[in-house]
């Protein structure tokens, strides 16, 4: 038996960056994919239902999604996300700086015959 794989597991990260910035209680993360191609697979698989669940054990009560196809890019607004807010937070990233990072570890399932199509503008480190 031949057992045909047509999807690689990737992260978020490996075939889009991140930005993040934050308004009071609000986390602010853009994403941006390194290939115009990268932009489908990621409206289609990087949902608001994803997100709020993956920011939901730091309290996010909402997620909203902006696309931005001209960029390409999403830019998502996560409500509750910064445990109050600036002023009101002992989390030692008061501004939510990281949380983008957070965004770039999701999985994320890439055909196999498109990966590098993918992850061509990625940089390397």
């Amino acid at each position: 038996m031949t057992v045909v794989l047509d999807t690689l597991r990737l992260r978020l990260h490996d075939i889009a960056h991140g930005r993040s910035g934050d308004k009071g209680n609000r986390s602010n993360i853009s994403v941006i994919p390194y290939t115009e191609a990268a932009y489908s697979l990621v409206l289609e698989q990087v949902t608001e239902e994803r997100v709020l669940s993956l920011f939901g054990h730091k309290g996010a009560s909402a997620v909203t999604r902006y696309e931005l196809p001209n960029l390409p890019a999403l830019n998502f607004v996560i409500d509750d996300a910064l445990e109050g807010g600036v002023n009101s937070t002992l989390n030692l990233d008061l501004h939510g700086k990281t949380l983008s990072f957070m965004l770039l570890d999701l999985p994320i399932e890439v055909p196999m015959d498109r990966v590098h199509e993918f992850t061509q503008g990625r940089r390397k480190n």
